[in-house]
């Protein structure tokens, strides 16, 4: 019989420390990209990683109209409501990349990170740019290449 006894450790947020990762989309698939940036939204690449509290890190995604779309997903729909009646729009995933690549990324990237409030939260430390310039350099980020997720 083992005397040890493994204690869990739990992040206070004095405690915890964000880094801030740049992700570059050129010609990556989208659905990869999302896995990547999911992982690191949620901490779970981290070894404080806790369901109940959020330990992940800044992403900015920079590139986003240069993604690609595999297969046959260009002529794929996506369907929305907008919650007034007769509000249900659509557009194929093509269309959208070429107009609003932030708004396709963005919703890959909800689709994989948990469904409550804390996703809610994480989801926010997330900004997405169509080119390659962001006005976020004082924080000093990371390049992420998507080989890698630390």
């Amino acid at each position: 019989m083992l005397n040890k006894v493994m204690k869990t450790t739990i992040v206070k947020p004095s405690e915890m420390q964000r880094k801030w990762y740049v992700v570059d989309a050129t010609n990556q698939p989208i659905g990869r990209l999302a896995a990547v940036v999911a992982r690191i939204l949620t901490g779970k690449h981290k070894p404080t990683f806790s369901y109940n509290v959020d330990v992940g890190d800044h992403v900015i995604v920079i590139n986003a109209s240069k993604a690609i779309l595999t297969g046959k997903k260009k002529e794929e729909k996506i369907y929305w409501h907008t919650m007034h009646p007769q509000g249900l729009r659509s557009a194929t995933r093509g269309n959208l990349l070429t107009t609003k690549p932030e708004k396709l990324i963005h919703r890959a990237i909800w689709g994989m990170m948990p469904k409550h409030r804390l996703g809610r939260q994480m989801i926010k430390k997330l900004r997405i740019y169509p080119g390659a310039e962001h006005p976020h350099s004082a924080q000093n980020p990371e390049i992420l290449s998507l080989g890698e997720s630390k």
